[in-house]
């Protein structure tokens, strides 16, 4: 490969991983109420989005018993439930929200300064 087909490549390279962090999340939380479980859980999800997803994500809190019909939509059987509809594909981690590596490894967050 002569140098200037090696600086395109690079060039390229650079510009997805650039693409990359402007990833777009949109996330949907789904809670019972307002017990001390689906508090931590609201407050877990946004700490992660504020750390690892600055300006990058929308997140839509539903509380199953305000809005059933979207929990029946979307198949929930268990809160918490954390769906990421965008970026595909679609991911969901049900359950305890308390450690954050396995919500950022579930969710395939890819964050905004990571050193690649």
């Amino acid at each position: 490969m002569d140098e200037k087909n090696l600086k395109s490549s690079t060039d390229a390279f650079e510009q997805a991983l650039i693409q990359n962090n402007r990833v777009e999340y949109c996330l949907r939380l789904y809670v019972a109420g307002t017990t001390l479980k689906s508090i931590r859980a609201i407050e877990t999800i946004k700490r992660i989005c504020e750390d690892y997803l600055p300006q990058r994500y929308t997140l839509e809190i539903i509380d199953i018993y305000q809005q059933p019909e979207l929990a029946q939509q979307a198949q929930i059987f268990a809160t918490p439930t954390l769906i990421k509809t965008l970026p595909l594909p679609l991911q969901r981690i049900i359950g305890n929200m308390s450690k954050t590596e396995k919500i950022i490894v579930g969710l395939d967050i890819v964050p905004k300064n990571y050193p690649i």
